[in-house]
């Protein structure tokens, strides 16, 4: 029963954790020195070098934001309800 209730929750959470992330990649590929606006796969004038490196920093904290949002919210379901929903 708690995984049917969870999941809504889950759902939830999980797109606030996916604007955190994308407002944390923007902000961390500033701070790293390069334009304010990261390469997309398309962009004519950056190579492939920028290109790669900026989507692979997009996946790192994409994925560490997501364990911890997902982790995150099945322990405090856990301490609410007693049950861990995964």
């Amino acid at each position: 029963m708690i995984r049917i209730l969870y999941k809504p929750f889950g759902l939830l959470v999980g797109a606030l954790g996916g604007v955190a992330a994308g407002a944390v990649f923007k902000r961390l590929w500033a701070l790293l020195g390069h334009q304010d606006n990261a390469p997309t796969a398309t962009d004519p004038d950056r190579s492939w070098t920028e290109v790669l490196t900026a989507a692979a920093l997009q996946g790192a904290v994409f994925a560490l934001v997501k364990a911890v949002v997902d982790r995150s919210g099945a322990a405090g379901t856990r301490r609410l309800t007693g049950t861990w929903p995964g």
